[in-house]
């Protein structure tokens, strides 16, 4: 049988899974979090013990790579790690190819999600969609044609720093009101944090926010995307009004994209997408809202979760199978 060695260089995770071809169930499954000193160099040799322990003395017919960074996907080369240092201009596909003598493709890991959604999740049977991981940060990968799309350069898909709001808080990126610094869940956190610190100062007596203190124990700073969710949930006025403003933020992007290159589908992945309905009731009625009534578009949840880098993968690794 083929075997198909998939990995995924996220930024806080390393994981590594064998697959025969054909198979919807993982021969071997290892992943192991980067420690917080990481750099280029721990992060290859604990892939490398993931990839010992998955692969069990067995040679992989292929290899697949999802990599959380900008790469070249048609030389293989990694640009940089928007998490881990030391990852400038690193020729992982050849490296891989040398030591493990088969042939590899890699990509970034929205662009290989998208591939994973469109041929074993949400995507499969469209011809055209648009994926959007919303955690750590926003980013996208195309299909079109059936075929995934990296843009001249392989910067096609940057949803995240479409501007939405041109006088809003800045970006790491530098812009102003891009949709990943109003709907990412680190930014999230960081809006509700000021929010209620303006709200305590000005109103001391306030009520808003409530339920977000008490979920962190008063201790703002452990305030998450997660929590800012849980909180709207329980109806808490200050979290609800994050969340909107970060619906809001992806659902303009959308519609925006929608009007662009109208896709059939927009697939939406990541940690913020389990905000609950109201989340994605806000998305959809902005997206539709700001794209042209003409437009036709559906927005779903992605079906693969954490797994659709790996799955994407696997699907570049079958791709290149000598």
């Amino acid at each position: 049988m083929t075997l198909i060695l998939a990995l995924d260089f996220g930024g806080t995770k390393l994981a590594a899974a064998t697959v025969e071809a054909g198979s919807r169930e993982w021969l071997c499954y290892e992943n192991r979090l980067s420690p917080a000193n990481a750099d280029a160099l721990s992060d290859v040799e604990i892939m490398r013990s993931l990839i010992e322990s998955v692969l069990d003395r067995r040679k992989p017919d292929a290899i697949g790579v999802s990599f959380g960074g900008p790469v070249d996907a048609a030389t293989g080369l990694v640009r940089l790690s928007h998490h881990v240092p030391g990852w400038e201009n690193i020729p992982l596909k050849q490296l891989l190819e040398e030591e493990y003598n088969a042939p590899v493709s890699i990509d970034n890991d929205a662009n290989v999600a998208a591939v994973g959604e469109h041929r074993f999740g949400a995507g499969r049977g469209y011809d055209s969609l648009f994926y959007i991981t919303i955690s750590t940060g926003v980013g996208g990968g195309w299909i079109l044609n059936g075929k995934p799309w990296q843009g001249a350069g392989g910067m096609a898909g940057e949803i995240g720093h479409i501007v939405v709001d041109p006088a809003g808080p800045v970006c790491l990126c530098g812009k102003r009101g891009c949709v990943e610094r109003l709907a990412s869940g680190p930014y999230m956190a960081q809006n509700a944090r000021e929010l209620l610190e303006k709200e305590t100062h000005n109103s001391p007596t306030s009520t808003r926010g409530e339920i977000l203190k008490y979920l962190v124990g008063n201790d703002l700073n452990v305030i998450t995307g997660q929590i800012v969710s849980v909180a709207a949930a329980h109806g808490d006025e200050l979290a609800r009004e994050v969340l909107y403003k970060a619906a809001w933020a992806l659902g303009v992007g959308i519609g925006n994209v929608a009007n662009l290159m109208n896709p059939q589908r927009f697939v939406l992945g990541g940690g913020v997408t389990k905000a609950g309905d109201s989340f994605w009731a806000t998305v959809r009625k902005v997206a539709h809202e700001t794209a042209l009534p003409e437009v036709n578009f559906e927005v779903v949840r992605a079906l693969l979760g954490d797994e659709a880098p790996l799955w994407g993968a696997v699907a570049l690794g079958l791709d290149v199978v000598r």
